[in-house]
Protein backbone atom coordinates (compact mmCIF):
# COMPACT_ATOMS: atom_id res chain seq x y z
CA UNK A 1 0.00 0.00 0.00
CA UNK A 2 1.64 3.11 -1.46
CA UNK A 3 -0.69 6.00 -0.89
CA UNK A 4 -1.02 7.93 2.78
CA UNK A 5 -3.31 10.12 1.96
CA UNK A 6 -7.10 9.84 2.17
CA UNK A 7 -9.86 11.69 1.59
CA UNK A 8 -13.16 11.80 2.35
CA UNK A 9 -16.27 14.01 1.78
CA UNK A 10 -17.50 15.89 4.47
CA UNK A 11 -21.16 17.03 5.31
CA UNK A 12 -20.14 19.51 8.21
CA UNK A 13 -24.17 20.48 8.83
CA UNK A 14 -27.05 20.67 6.35
CA UNK A 15 -27.39 23.26 3.85
CA UNK A 16 -23.77 24.06 3.42
CA UNK A 17 -21.41 22.68 0.81
CA UNK A 18 -19.82 19.12 1.28
CA UNK A 19 -15.89 19.71 1.95
CA UNK A 20 -13.06 17.00 1.04
CA UNK A 21 -10.96 16.67 3.59
CA UNK A 22 -7.49 14.44 4.12
CA UNK A 23 -6.47 12.45 6.90
CA UNK A 24 -3.82 9.56 7.00
CA UNK A 25 -4.76 6.47 5.54
CA UNK A 26 -5.26 3.50 8.16
CA UNK A 27 -2.19 1.64 8.56
CA UNK A 28 -4.01 -1.43 10.90
CA UNK A 29 -7.22 -3.33 11.36
CA UNK A 30 -8.40 -5.11 14.19
CA UNK A 31 -9.04 -8.96 14.06
CA UNK A 32 -11.76 -8.98 12.13
CA UNK A 33 -11.46 -5.97 10.22
CA UNK A 34 -10.79 -5.50 6.19
CA UNK A 35 -9.16 -1.97 5.37
CA UNK A 36 -10.56 -1.49 1.37
CA UNK A 37 -9.21 0.86 -1.15
CA UNK A 38 -12.36 1.93 -2.63
CA UNK A 39 -12.29 1.49 -6.46
CA UNK A 40 -16.60 2.59 -7.18
CA UNK A 41 -18.89 4.40 -4.92
CA UNK A 42 -22.48 3.72 -5.03
CA UNK A 43 -25.26 6.75 -4.09
CA UNK A 44 -28.85 6.67 -2.24
CA UNK A 45 -31.23 8.88 -2.16
CA UNK A 46 -30.83 9.04 1.92
CA UNK A 47 -27.19 10.44 1.01
CA UNK A 48 -28.86 13.05 -0.83
CA UNK A 49 -31.19 13.81 1.73
CA UNK A 50 -29.22 13.94 4.71
CA UNK A 51 -27.46 17.15 3.04
CA UNK A 52 -30.85 18.97 3.60
CA UNK A 53 -32.52 17.62 6.54
CA UNK A 54 -31.14 16.83 10.24
CA UNK A 55 -32.81 13.25 11.34
CA UNK A 56 -33.02 12.91 15.12
CA UNK A 57 -30.66 10.01 14.92
CA UNK A 58 -27.76 11.41 12.53
CA UNK A 59 -25.10 13.76 14.27
CA UNK A 60 -22.74 16.07 11.97
CA UNK A 61 -20.54 16.52 10.72
CA UNK A 62 -20.60 12.92 9.30
CA UNK A 63 -18.92 11.04 6.30
CA UNK A 64 -22.12 9.89 4.65
CA UNK A 65 -22.43 6.91 2.01
CA UNK A 66 -23.18 2.77 2.06
CA UNK A 67 -21.73 1.41 -1.19
CA UNK A 68 -18.68 0.65 -1.89
CA UNK A 69 -16.45 -1.69 -3.83
CA UNK A 70 -12.77 -1.97 -4.43
CA UNK A 71 -9.85 -4.14 -3.46
CA UNK A 72 -8.56 -5.60 -0.06
CA UNK A 73 -5.51 -3.67 1.49
CA UNK A 74 -5.25 -5.55 4.73
CA UNK A 75 -6.33 -8.00 6.28
CA UNK A 76 -7.09 -9.17 10.38
CA UNK A 77 -6.61 -12.41 11.30
CA UNK A 78 -10.03 -12.86 11.87
CA UNK A 79 -11.23 -11.65 8.64
CA UNK A 80 -8.65 -13.96 6.99
CA UNK A 81 -10.10 -17.37 8.66
CA UNK A 82 -13.15 -16.38 7.90
CA UNK A 83 -15.65 -18.39 5.86
CA UNK A 84 -14.76 -16.18 2.98
CA UNK A 85 -10.90 -16.33 3.80
CA UNK A 86 -10.23 -12.86 2.98
CA UNK A 87 -6.84 -12.00 1.94
CA UNK A 88 -4.82 -8.58 0.44
CA UNK A 89 -5.97 -7.74 -3.42
CA UNK A 90 -9.04 -9.44 -3.50
CA UNK A 91 -12.09 -7.87 -5.39
CA UNK A 92 -15.29 -7.22 -3.08
CA UNK A 93 -18.40 -4.81 -2.50
CA UNK A 94 -18.86 -4.10 1.34
CA UNK A 95 -22.13 -2.00 3.12
CA UNK A 96 -20.27 0.71 5.26
CA UNK A 97 -20.85 3.93 6.73
CA UNK A 98 -18.72 6.57 6.11
CA UNK A 99 -18.19 5.21 2.45
CA UNK A 100 -17.46 8.43 0.62
CA UNK A 101 -13.38 8.50 1.21
CA UNK A 102 -11.25 6.83 -0.33
CA UNK A 103 -9.99 3.72 2.25
CA UNK A 104 -12.75 2.37 4.59
CA UNK A 105 -12.72 0.14 7.43
CA UNK A 106 -15.23 -2.70 7.68
CA UNK A 107 -15.90 -5.60 9.73
CA UNK A 108 -15.33 -8.60 6.82
CA UNK A 109 -19.39 -9.75 7.65
CA UNK A 110 -20.04 -6.84 5.88
CA UNK A 111 -18.13 -7.95 2.77
CA UNK A 112 -19.17 -10.00 0.06
CA UNK A 113 -15.91 -11.27 -2.82
CA UNK A 114 -17.07 -10.17 -6.40
CA UNK A 115 -16.71 -12.83 -9.36
CA UNK A 116 -13.74 -11.13 -12.19
CA UNK A 117 -15.32 -10.73 -15.12
CA UNK A 118 -17.96 -7.91 -12.42
CA UNK A 119 -16.53 -4.17 -12.51
CA UNK A 120 -16.37 -2.44 -9.52
CA UNK A 121 -19.20 -0.04 -10.92
CA UNK A 122 -21.39 -2.84 -11.14
CA UNK A 123 -20.82 -3.96 -7.66
CA UNK A 124 -20.97 -1.04 -6.32
CA UNK A 125 -24.43 -1.13 -7.11
CA UNK A 126 -25.64 -3.35 -4.83
CA UNK A 127 -24.75 -2.97 -1.03
CA UNK A 128 -27.39 -0.78 0.86
CA UNK A 129 -30.16 -2.00 -1.41
CA UNK A 130 -29.42 -5.68 -1.06
CA UNK A 131 -29.35 -4.57 2.38
CA UNK A 132 -32.04 -3.18 2.77
CA UNK A 133 -34.53 -5.79 1.15
CA UNK A 134 -32.74 -8.24 2.59
CA UNK A 135 -33.65 -6.95 6.35
CA UNK A 136 -37.25 -6.33 5.34
CA UNK A 137 -38.05 -9.78 3.92
CA UNK A 138 -36.08 -12.05 6.53
CA UNK A 139 -35.45 -10.15 9.57
CA UNK A 140 -37.84 -11.65 12.47
CA UNK A 141 -39.47 -8.05 12.93
CA UNK A 142 -40.53 -7.91 9.15
CA UNK A 143 -42.07 -10.75 6.59
CA UNK A 144 -38.98 -13.20 8.24
CA UNK A 145 -39.23 -15.17 5.12
CA UNK A 146 -36.49 -18.31 4.73
CA UNK A 147 -33.20 -17.46 4.17
CA UNK A 148 -32.19 -18.95 0.93
CA UNK A 149 -29.50 -22.00 1.04
CA UNK A 150 -26.81 -22.58 -1.62
CA UNK A 151 -27.14 -25.80 -3.97
CA UNK A 152 -24.67 -28.21 -4.55
CA UNK A 153 -24.40 -26.38 -8.14
CA UNK A 154 -23.55 -22.56 -6.09
CA UNK A 155 -26.85 -21.64 -6.85
CA UNK A 156 -29.94 -21.20 -4.34
CA UNK A 157 -32.12 -23.46 -3.50
CA UNK A 158 -35.41 -22.99 -2.38
CA UNK A 159 -37.85 -24.80 -0.56
CA UNK A 160 -41.18 -26.15 -1.74
CA UNK A 161 -43.42 -24.51 0.57
CA UNK A 162 -42.00 -21.03 -0.40
CA UNK A 163 -43.20 -21.56 -3.94
CA UNK A 164 -46.94 -21.69 -3.48
CA UNK A 165 -46.94 -18.27 -1.78
CA UNK A 166 -47.04 -15.05 -2.91
CA UNK A 167 -44.86 -11.91 -2.11
CA UNK A 168 -45.83 -8.47 -2.75
CA UNK A 169 -42.65 -5.56 -2.95
CA UNK A 170 -44.07 -2.63 -4.38
CA UNK A 171 -41.79 -0.54 -6.15
CA UNK A 172 -39.37 -3.52 -8.52
CA UNK A 173 -37.21 -0.94 -10.59
CA UNK A 174 -35.97 0.33 -7.79
CA UNK A 175 -32.94 -0.31 -6.44
CA UNK A 176 -34.39 -1.85 -3.44
CA UNK A 177 -37.08 -3.55 -5.38
CA UNK A 178 -34.39 -5.25 -7.93
CA UNK A 179 -32.64 -6.45 -5.00
CA UNK A 180 -35.82 -7.27 -3.18
CA UNK A 181 -37.40 -9.10 -6.51
CA UNK A 182 -34.21 -11.15 -6.78
CA UNK A 183 -34.38 -12.85 -2.79
CA UNK A 184 -37.60 -13.47 -2.79
CA UNK A 185 -37.40 -15.57 -6.05
CA UNK A 186 -34.42 -17.50 -4.36
CA UNK A 187 -36.57 -18.58 -1.61
CA UNK A 188 -38.88 -20.06 -4.30
CA UNK A 189 -41.62 -17.03 -3.70
CA UNK A 190 -44.51 -15.98 -6.50
CA UNK A 191 -43.22 -12.35 -6.55
CA UNK A 192 -46.04 -9.23 -7.69
CA UNK A 193 -44.59 -5.76 -7.66
CA UNK A 194 -45.40 -2.76 -9.62
CA UNK A 195 -43.67 -0.15 -11.48
CA UNK A 196 -44.52 1.92 -14.21
CA UNK A 197 -45.25 0.14 -17.73
CA UNK A 198 -41.63 0.96 -19.21
CA UNK A 199 -40.04 -1.06 -16.54
CA UNK A 200 -42.55 -4.03 -16.97
CA UNK A 201 -39.48 -5.91 -18.70
CA UNK A 202 -36.90 -4.93 -16.73
CA UNK A 203 -38.56 -6.63 -13.34
CA UNK A 204 -40.00 -9.49 -14.97
CA UNK A 205 -36.51 -10.34 -16.27
CA UNK A 206 -34.93 -10.41 -12.54
CA UNK A 207 -38.16 -12.64 -11.50
CA UNK A 208 -41.34 -11.26 -11.34
CA UNK A 209 -44.03 -13.47 -11.76
CA UNK A 210 -46.68 -10.58 -12.28
CA UNK A 211 -46.47 -7.09 -12.70
CA UNK A 212 -49.07 -4.19 -12.37
CA UNK A 213 -48.96 -0.74 -12.85
CA UNK A 214 -49.02 1.55 -9.74
CA UNK A 215 -50.22 4.41 -11.94
CA UNK A 216 -53.35 2.57 -12.42
CA UNK A 217 -56.36 3.86 -10.66
CA UNK A 218 -57.55 0.17 -9.65
CA UNK A 219 -54.19 -1.13 -8.93
CA UNK A 220 -55.11 -2.17 -5.26
CA UNK A 221 -58.04 -3.92 -5.99
CA UNK A 222 -56.17 -5.54 -8.82
CA UNK A 223 -53.81 -6.51 -6.31
CA UNK A 224 -55.86 -7.58 -3.49
CA UNK A 225 -57.67 -10.20 -6.24
CA UNK A 226 -53.83 -11.74 -7.01
CA UNK A 227 -52.93 -11.76 -3.87
CA UNK A 228 -56.00 -13.14 -2.31
CA UNK A 229 -56.15 -16.21 -4.94
CA UNK A 230 -53.09 -17.64 -2.81
CA UNK A 231 -51.59 -17.39 0.23
CA UNK A 232 -48.94 -14.33 0.87
CA UNK A 233 -46.61 -13.83 2.74
CA UNK A 234 -46.74 -10.28 3.52
CA UNK A 235 -46.02 -6.45 1.49
CA UNK A 236 -43.05 -4.96 1.54
CA UNK A 237 -43.04 -1.13 0.13
CA UNK A 238 -39.63 -1.02 -1.48
CA UNK A 239 -39.52 2.14 -3.22
CA UNK A 240 -41.94 5.06 -4.28
CA UNK A 241 -42.56 8.81 -3.38
CA UNK A 242 -43.89 9.81 0.52
CA UNK A 243 -47.18 8.16 -0.19
CA UNK A 244 -46.39 5.25 -1.86
CA UNK A 245 -47.15 3.26 2.12
CA UNK A 246 -50.84 4.14 1.77
CA UNK A 247 -51.40 1.68 -1.10
CA UNK A 248 -49.48 -0.75 0.33
CA UNK A 249 -51.81 -0.29 3.40
CA UNK A 250 -54.58 -0.19 1.48
CA UNK A 251 -53.97 -3.65 -0.17
CA UNK A 252 -53.53 -5.12 3.47
CA UNK A 253 -56.81 -4.08 4.41
CA UNK A 254 -59.12 -5.11 1.77
CA UNK A 255 -57.24 -8.25 1.50
CA UNK A 256 -58.97 -11.12 3.08
CA UNK A 257 -55.75 -12.17 4.88
CA UNK A 258 -53.94 -10.67 7.65
CA UNK A 259 -50.78 -9.37 5.80
CA UNK A 260 -47.65 -7.48 7.14
CA UNK A 261 -46.23 -4.07 5.81
CA UNK A 262 -42.64 -3.79 5.66
CA UNK A 263 -42.21 0.00 4.69
CA UNK A 264 -38.88 1.43 3.02
CA UNK A 265 -40.58 5.15 3.71
CA UNK A 266 -41.85 6.18 7.30
CA UNK A 267 -45.48 6.04 7.23
CA UNK A 268 -47.59 9.31 6.71
CA UNK A 269 -49.97 10.47 9.19
CA UNK A 270 -53.52 8.77 8.50
CA UNK A 271 -51.66 6.70 6.02
CA UNK A 272 -52.21 3.58 7.97
CA UNK A 273 -55.45 2.11 8.55
CA UNK A 274 -56.59 0.03 11.83
CA UNK A 275 -55.77 -3.26 11.95
CA UNK A 276 -53.17 -3.04 9.38
CA UNK A 277 -49.67 -3.09 10.97
CA UNK A 278 -46.98 -1.58 9.52
CA UNK A 279 -43.46 -1.04 10.35
CA UNK A 280 -40.43 1.33 8.94
CA UNK A 281 -37.51 -1.23 8.20
CA UNK A 282 -34.50 -0.02 10.33
CA UNK A 283 -31.95 -1.59 12.87
CA UNK A 284 -30.24 -0.46 15.81
CA UNK A 285 -27.86 -3.79 16.22
CA UNK A 286 -24.91 -2.12 17.56
CA UNK A 287 -22.42 -4.34 15.55
CA UNK A 288 -23.66 -2.72 12.32
CA UNK A 289 -27.05 -1.81 10.42
CA UNK A 290 -28.55 -4.60 9.35
CA UNK A 291 -25.82 -7.08 10.72
CA UNK A 292 -27.60 -9.98 11.15
CA UNK A 293 -29.15 -10.36 7.99
CA UNK A 294 -25.93 -8.70 5.80
CA UNK A 295 -23.61 -11.67 7.85
CA UNK A 296 -25.47 -14.76 6.88
CA UNK A 297 -26.71 -13.27 3.18
CA UNK A 298 -22.99 -12.49 2.59
CA UNK A 299 -20.74 -15.48 4.09
CA UNK A 300 -22.01 -17.86 1.77
CA UNK A 301 -25.28 -17.51 -0.69
CA UNK A 302 -24.19 -14.28 -1.95
CA UNK A 303 -20.86 -15.10 -2.69
CA UNK A 304 -21.81 -18.02 -4.74
CA UNK A 305 -24.95 -16.32 -6.69
CA UNK A 306 -22.30 -13.90 -7.83
CA UNK A 307 -19.93 -16.30 -8.95
CA UNK A 308 -22.89 -18.70 -10.89
CA UNK A 309 -24.68 -15.48 -12.36
CA UNK A 310 -27.96 -16.37 -10.81
CA UNK A 311 -27.71 -13.08 -9.28
CA UNK A 312 -27.84 -10.26 -11.14
CA UNK A 313 -26.14 -6.57 -11.16
CA UNK A 314 -29.55 -4.55 -11.08
CA UNK A 315 -30.27 -1.83 -11.52
CA UNK A 316 -27.98 -0.49 -14.40
CA UNK A 317 -24.91 1.55 -12.79
CA UNK A 318 -24.23 4.65 -14.65
CA UNK A 319 -21.08 6.42 -13.82
CA UNK A 320 -20.84 10.40 -13.59
CA UNK A 321 -17.83 11.95 -15.79
CA UNK A 322 -16.20 13.29 -12.57
CA UNK A 323 -14.21 10.95 -11.06
CA UNK A 324 -13.07 10.42 -7.48
CA UNK A 325 -14.12 11.98 -4.18
CA UNK A 326 -14.54 15.06 -6.65
CA UNK A 327 -17.44 13.60 -8.22
CA UNK A 328 -19.92 12.53 -5.58
CA UNK A 329 -21.93 15.86 -4.81
CA UNK A 330 -21.93 15.38 -8.63
CA UNK A 331 -23.62 11.84 -8.41
CA UNK A 332 -25.62 12.98 -5.60
CA UNK A 333 -27.16 16.27 -7.22
CA UNK A 334 -28.09 13.78 -9.89
CA UNK A 335 -29.86 11.42 -7.25
CA UNK A 336 -31.80 14.37 -6.07
CA UNK A 337 -33.55 14.85 -9.13
CA UNK A 338 -34.73 11.03 -8.94
CA UNK A 339 -33.76 7.91 -10.94
CA UNK A 340 -35.60 4.59 -12.03
CA UNK A 341 -33.95 1.46 -13.18
CA UNK A 342 -30.41 2.44 -12.66
CA UNK A 343 -27.77 3.12 -10.01
CA UNK A 344 -25.15 6.31 -10.06
CA UNK A 345 -21.82 5.94 -9.20
CA UNK A 346 -18.76 7.38 -9.07
CA UNK A 347 -15.66 5.38 -10.04
CA UNK A 348 -11.82 6.02 -8.45
CA UNK A 349 -9.73 8.28 -10.20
Amino acid sequence: MSATVNRAFWQDKIDVPSVIRESPVPSKVDDGEILIKVQAWGMNPVDGFLQHIALPFITYPLIPGEDIAGTVELVGAGAAASHQKFKAGDRVFGFATRAFQDYVVLDHAMVVKIPDAMTFAEAAVFPLCLATAAHALFAKDYLHLPFPQVSSSGGSSSSSPSAAKAVLIWGGASGVGSNAIQLAKAVGYHVLTTCSPRNFDYVRGLGADKVFDYHSATVVEDLVAEIDARVCAGIFQAAGPHGAVGPCCQVAHKSKQTLFVACANAAPEGAVPQGVQATFVYDTNPKGFYYDTCSVLFADFLPRALASGEYKVAPTPEVVPTRGVAGIQEALDIVKKGVSAKKIIVVAE
